[in-house]
């Protein structure tokens, strides 16, 4: 090979190489850009010098690790801006319900040093609607929560199908273009991985690469959500259980809507979602609408043991709605259950029940926050638990479902009933001394050391008990999420340090490739040189 075919091979590498440095020096502020290196090999012994590929510098290991990473915290980010809300909400020393409680008892006790006062009396009405307004205000703001959720769940179900239907577009393209040069071109690669990273921060994803460098994602249950060139839809959808409750499908390949637990789902910002409402949402919720049915229960009853200024026997003074039961969309019969709050309240829980139908075994009730299970025959017409008593309608059939949910929107239908302050029972009814008479009132104020809630804590402390739970996760999950984040950070630096672009560095390149085409053009320049005092000696 003569002096200037090397000399050219020199040149056409260094134009390469000076290229691929200012490719890399033009995307470094390029979101998923991973620098470029030009391969050179020796063209034959003497040969001068061949381009073998442009390489991107691109570890696949660090890149997983950095996904799940980034999934883990972005589920954590999720939870910690929803959770903080109701933080913030009932922590509030003038806007909490403790202040409000406290009101209202204190109205109490004016009352019972004044019985016959029309202002005492108005007093006590004034404090109890506004206490229970609040209430129903508290309830309102997490059912606009729980509908936000709903709608975020639906956008992120979007926003998955949409990045799988991309990926799935450039499998297909990366594989086209492989067939036709026999590689594929950097730029899909780097456009494919960072579509894999942004699908990371909305569902925890699984992915396996077939030979050939073809990608497949899987989400949490192992269904596929990518497979080569084509894309699987997920599906926001009615909970069977609980149709007011957004979750996740997947229509498979006959046509039907499967329904994904939600447990299915925990990286990610679905996963965050669904995690904050299970595990926080729902039992902030539940716990206001206990204290609601616990306020109104024990107070109505305390009430009735008096006399109003009529002489009559005290009425209800507060309105109280009945426990939410629902039928599973997919039961084979048309039976159904109501439900309504005992007189007992001392077994009235914060949790949700889940009922099972057996032909063969009966009623099957699973409390869920603690898995604990009770059972009542097959024949049974009234089912006793959790402080509630739920009557059967119709007959069952084997493997129906039902959601019992005794306290869910329980706050959202508490009222004060009394406007009239003469119904107020503030006398005992056995020997009353009529206006005069405060003992009923001092025995209703009373009521605010009792253990109304679950026959072990009083309003007061429920409340509080429910202030400090939602306090301590918010705590727990902005530990955890800066845990996270320190770990995604350390993981994102070891991915530029790999693949990232050092303008320095490259910098230099450009300088170095410069000298590089600099010396070939000086090999061309030498060959002519000497070509010229060859012909010269021969003239």
């Amino acid at each position: 090979m003569s002096i200037f075919s090397i000399g050219v091979s020199g040149l056409n590498a260094a134009q390469v190489a000076l290229s691929t440095t200012s490719n890399n020096i033009t995307n470094v502020y390029t979101d998923g850009y991973n620098r470029q290196t030009t391969l050179l090999g020796e063209s034959g012994v003497g040969n001068g010098v061949q381009v073998e590929g442009v390489q991107r510098q691109f570890n696949q290991f660090v890149a997983t690790q950095l996904n799940q990473a980034t999934s883990n915290s972005s589920a954590l980010d999720t939870y910690e801006t929803q959770i903080a809300q109701i933080d913030n909400l009932l922590a509030d020393s003038e806007a909490g319900l403790a202040p409000l409680l406290q009101s209202f008892f204190s109205s109490l006790q004016d009352l019972a040093s004044a019985p016959s006062d029309p202002a005492a009396r108005q007093g006590l009405i004034g404090t109890a609607d506004t206490l229970s307004a609040q209430f129903r205000a508290f309830d309102g703001y997490l059912e606009d929560m729980q509908q936000g959720v709903n709608g975020q769940i639906g956008d992120v179900v979007f926003q998955i199908n949409n990045t799988a239907e991309q990926i799935a577009m450039l499998n297909r393209e990366i594989s086209l273009a492989k067939a036709k040069t026999g590689e594929a071109p950097n730029s899909l690669l780097d456009q494919r991985d960072q579509l894999v990273a942004e699908l990371s921060t909305m569902v925890d994803v699984e992915l396996t690469i077939q030979d050939g460098g073809t990608y497949n994602i899987s989400i949490g249950n192992g269904q596929s959500l990518v497979s080569g060139t084509r894309s699987f839809a997920l599906e926001a959808m009615a909970s069977s259980a609980d149709p007011s409750r957004t979750v996740v499908g997947y229509r498979d390949g006959a046509g039907n809507l499967r329904e994904f637990s939600e447990s299915t789902f925990t990286g990610g910002e679905l996963g965050g979602l669904m995690t904050f409402r299970s595990e926080t949402l729902d039992k902030t919720q539940n716990q206001l609408g206990q204290l609601a049915v616990s306020l109104a229960q024990g107070f109505n009853a305390q009430h009735a043991e008096g006399v109003d200024l009529n002489g009559d026997a005290g009425g209800d003074f507060f309105s109280i709605g009945a426990p939410t039961v629902y039928s599973n969309a997919n039961n084979d019969s048309a039976a159904y259950l109501e439900a309504s709050f005992s007189d007992d309240l001392s077994g009235l829980t914060a949790s949700d029940y889940d009922v099972k139908f057996s032909a063969t075994d009966g009623y099957s009730v699973t409390r869920r926050d603690t898995g604990e299970t009770t059972t009542f025959a097959a024949d049974a017409t009234t089912l006793e638990f959790g402080g509630m008593v739920v009557t059967v309608n119709g007959t069952p059939a084997d493997g129906d479902r039902f959601l019992v949910q005794p306290t869910r929107h329980a706050a959202g239908q508490l009222e004060n009933l009394i406007q009239d302050t003469a119904l107020i029972a503030a006398g005992q009814a056995e020997g009353g001394t009529g206006s005069g008479d405060n003992r009923n009132a001092l025995a209703l104020q009373a009521l605010q050391d009792e253990a109304l809630v679950g026959g072990v804590a009083s309003l007061s402390q429920a409340y509080a008990s429910m202030v400090g739970d939602v306090g301590n996760r918010t705590n727990v999950v902005q530990v955890n999420r800066q845990a996270q984040a320190g770990l995604t950070q350390q993981l994102r630096a070891l991915q530029l340090s790999e693949s990232g672009v050092n303008l320095d560095e490259e910098a230099a390149n450009l300088i170095r490739f410069q000298q590089y085409y600099q010396a070939s053009a000086k090999v061309i320049e030498v060959g002519a040189t000497v070509l010229d005092t060859l012909l010269g000696l021969d003239a």
